[in-house]
């Protein structure tokens, strides 16, 4: 059947974001939205492509992918090693523990005045701030996905004489990474929501929040937000469509058999 299929998921949420829009300009034309609350959806989507040529918009775009792409890198490097040490010794994970689970629920939006204050360079504050909140979701899954590991794999390993390292690098991290996988490409939508909301918080001289914060000035202001708020869950759904594309490719037996175990 087409809904079974990737093309008929991808026709059904177009079919979806259409009646929505739709329903969204039906409700200015007819009054029972006010256009100077809440402008028409197709102006919206006429400034949204209108800003698609606007060379201005695009650098800004390019400074809140940088810092993106940059803080995400970061948090793969130390957080990846770091669950992969944890989940491999109990002992210091036990110890650990209570110091994640504190952290953990501090909301990350609430640290950019911090983050302002120890980073006076713009760009490495919105990279501390992406940090922190996308290191979670990686590390948790990284640990998650080590006590996922086939026992019996690891104990025949270690049975022909290897050690722990070559248990972990042959047998625990080809298996654990279509989880670390998962927490990354989790991490990657909440890199890009801290980004931008590190950029509307702590300003600075680019970025899709700076030109948030600049359009809210102008008369139309809030047909570019508006615009500018579009564009900004067009590069969410792209990048994590990306990302769920690559885990396909890469991990197609790990996909198999969990499609298999439904």
């Amino acid at each position: 059947m087409i809904g079974s299929t990737a093309v008929g998921r991808v026709l059904y949420g177009a079919l979806g974001v259409a009646g929505l829009l739709a329903a969204a300009e039906l409700a200015g034309r007819i009054g029972l939205v006010d256009p100077a609350v809440l402008p028409l959806a197709s102006t919206i989507l006429a400034r949204t492509a209108e800003l698609a040529a606007d060379g201005e918009f695009l650098a800004d775009v390019a400074a809140t992918m940088q810092a993106w792409a940059l803080g995400l890198l970061l948090t793969v490097a130390v957080t990846v090693p770091a669950g992969l040490a944890l989940g491999s010794l109990p002992r210091v994970e036990t110890a650990v523990r209570p110091l994640i689970e504190f952290l953990r629920p501090i909301p990350s939006v609430a640290l950019i005045p911090l983050a302002i204050l120890l980073f006076p360079d713009r760009l490495d504050m919105k990279i501390a701030v992406i940090f922190y909140a996308s290191c979670w979701p990686v590390l948790i899954n990284t640990m998650y996905g080590l006590l996922e590991v086939d026992p019996v794999a690891k104990e025949t390993l270690r049975s022909f004489g290897f050690g722990p390292l070559a248990v972990l690098w042959r047998v625990s991290l080809p298996s654990t990474a279509p989880f670390i996988a998962t927490g990354v490409r989790l991490a990657a939508g909440i890199a890009l929501i801290l980004a931008i909301s590190a950029e509307l918080i702590g300003g600075g001289s680019s970025g899709i929040g700076t030109y948030v914060i600049e359009a809210g000035s102008s008369f139309d202001g809030l047909e570019y937000i508006l615009a500018a708020t579009v564009w900004a869950g067009v590069l969410g759904i792209v990048t994590n469509s990306l990302f769920i594309g690559a885990e396909r490719r890469l991990f197609r037996w790990h996909t198999a058999r969990a499609e298999g175990a439904r």
